[in-house]
């Protein structure tokens, strides 16, 4: 494929999905830290709900790339800009089923349901249940999410 470049987050992305469920669950050990990347993904939420920009800055990585229900990209200033200019206020933002991980090393993908109730743009959304699928990298010693897409459950 002439002028396609996978970034580091691709190659993980590719290699998590190559090894195989059973090579991705957590090994004995392995527990503590799939629970650091669920508590991680809820102080994520919460810091996003509250718009707590120094939060959320240090949750996402320098090269975060967010794409919407609607498909549209965000990187990670572009995101929490919007944020921070109110732009994008996010009202209700919480699992609603456990948040499944796969985690290897020094990366991991989560898979989770959600209710979310947000204002893009002065138009309210209403409450609606949304699929979120993850890409966390541990960066420095800390995890941070890389990627992140959402879609909008059908009922």
């Amino acid at each position: 494929m002439e002028g396609v470049t996978i970034g580091r987050a691709g190659i993980l992305f590719l290699g998590l999905l190559s090894i195989g469920s059973s090579s991705c669950r957590p090994a004995v050990g392995r527990n503590d830290e799939v629970e650091t990347i669920r508590a991680t993904e809820r102080a994520r939420l919460k810091a996003l709900v509250e718009a707590d920009l120094p939060r959320a800055r240090e949750l996402h990585a320098d090269d975060f790339q967010l794409v919407t229900p609607g498909g549209q990209t965000y990187s990670k200033e572009q995101y929490l800009g919007d944020i921070q200019s109110g732009a994008v206020d996010y009202l209700v933002w919480e699992p609603d089923s456990a948040i499944q991980v796969r985690a290897l090393r020094d990366a991991a993908v989560i898979r989770y349901r959600s209710r979310l109730e947000i204002v893009v743009g002065g138009e309210k959304i209403p409450l609606q249940k949304y699929w979120h699928t993850d890409s966390y990298e541990k960066l420095n010693g800390r995890w941070q999410v890389v990627w992140s897409q959402a879609t909008r459950i059908s009922e």
